[in-house]
């Protein structure tokens, strides 16, 4: 079998007649309309856009990023001794790292490879790994990463081996699964167990003083400036993030997407405190980024009041799952949500460096947390 590839640098060049063949835009993560919001306001970030071809035609599809990562920022959570962990800073003497990501950096899920129904997933795989390889021979670049993938799909992802690359579970994505007789919060409550309903009704009583607003085109753009700064404070509250959102990125999606694409404002006192964006893509919902006021947080209970209101959301759109994402694992288990496993792939550009980093990488540990069982 004979497969080529092309590489497109924006999405505007890609034909038509490539997401028709490989009919992949029923999932909104694969829409061009999707991938433009994130190109056009991100432009510190070089995107490039990969297409597999046999006889001339889409077969599969996989987009990258190439964004600059403080390699402290990396090595910082991972469980390693410290004289090794300032070796592995030493190697790339503290400085930012360019890295390579195949996948979707601002998504947590499976969303950055479609491989078409009928085709021969492996070596298509296979033909997409080939041109990222040639793809960062050419760039001025550290390290690739290559993410998320579910278990079902290790059989063809593991292949990544092959091209010298180490694997890696990284945090999980935390998936509520909603129940048909589910018709509202309450329904929802009434199936946890006494000390999670409690738990779900003292989060509800103590944020009963934010004001909550669902924000139009327009509110996104008057706040545009609280919501980043809002959204600064969480990334500058988590393990690890590869890179910040521009949020002109959610002016675009809300263009776009009207209602798919949802964003909910917490105001205290008429400030603007906190906010949570989600996206209904197909029969699911999908919490995206958040943002915190966090010395208002605890007297205000504002992330538990944004994980319940993610319930509602689900609930009232009729969605299957929710999707919160990763971070903060053992919270979302209260409120009944349940892991899955994820797997990324990563090496370093240059063959001994990699060689060097790969033990490290294969015996990555992600912190453990307690699962809890909230429902009767």
């Amino acid at each position: 079998m004979s497969l080529t590839s092309e590489i497109f640098k924006t999405v505007e060049h890609i034909p038509k007649t490539y997401w028709e063949s490989l009919d992949c835009t029923s999932n909104i993560y694969y829409s061009p309309e999707f991938l433009s919001a994130f190109e056009i306001a991100n432009t510190d970030i070089e995107f490039n856009y990969i297409f597999i071809l046999k006889n001339g035609k889409p077969i599969a599809f996989a987009n990258t990023q190439l964004v600059t990562i403080g390699i402290e920022t990396i090595t910082k959570n991972i469980k390693m001794f410290d004289k090794i962990r300032r070796a592995v800073n030493n190697m790339f003497c503290k400085n930012q790292i360019r890295v390579l990501f195949c996948g979707n950096v601002f998504l947590s899920g499976e969303y950055g490879t479609f491989l078409k129904d009928g085709e021969p997933k492996v070596e298509t795989f296979k033909a997409i790994a080939k041109t990222v390889r040639n793809l960062y021979k050419c760039k001025r670049l550290n390290a690739i990463f290559v993410k998320d993938f579910e278990e079902e799909s290790l059989y063809i992802t593991d292949h990544l081996k092959s091209f010298g690359y180490a694997s890696m579970h990284v945090e999980p994505n935390m998936f509520i699964y909603l129940k048909p007789e589910w018709q509202s919060f309450d329904d929802y409550k009434k199936a946890l167990k006494s000390k999670y309903r409690v738990k779900a009704n003292r989060a509800d009583a103590k944020s009963e003083a934010l004001e909550a607003k669902l924000f139009s085109q327009n509110d996104i753009k008057t706040y545009r400036n609280e919501l980043q700064e809002l959204y600064q404070n969480t990334i500058d509250n988590a393990d690890f993030n590869a890179q910040i959102l521009n949020l002109d990125t959610y002016i675009h999606l809300k263009d776009t997407f009207k209602d798919k694409f949802i964003v909910k404002g917490y105001f205290l006192e008429g400030k603007l405190v906190g906010f949570l964006s989600a996206m209904q893509n197909r029969s699911y919902l999908d919490a995206h980024f958040i943002g915190i006021d966090y010395s208002k947080n605890k007297d205000y209970s504002i992330y538990p009041r944004i994980l319940n209101d993610y319930v509602r959301l689900g609930i009232e759109t009729q969605s299957d799952q929710i999707n919160l994402g990763r971070t903060a694992s053992e919270i979302k288990s209260t409120l009944g949500a349940q892991p899955e496993t994820l797997t990324c792939y990563c090496r370093h550009k240059r063959y001994l460096p990699n060689q060097i980093l790969k033990p490290f990488i294969e015996n990555v540990q992600i912190k453990s947390f307690k699962q809890h069982q909230p429902f009767k």
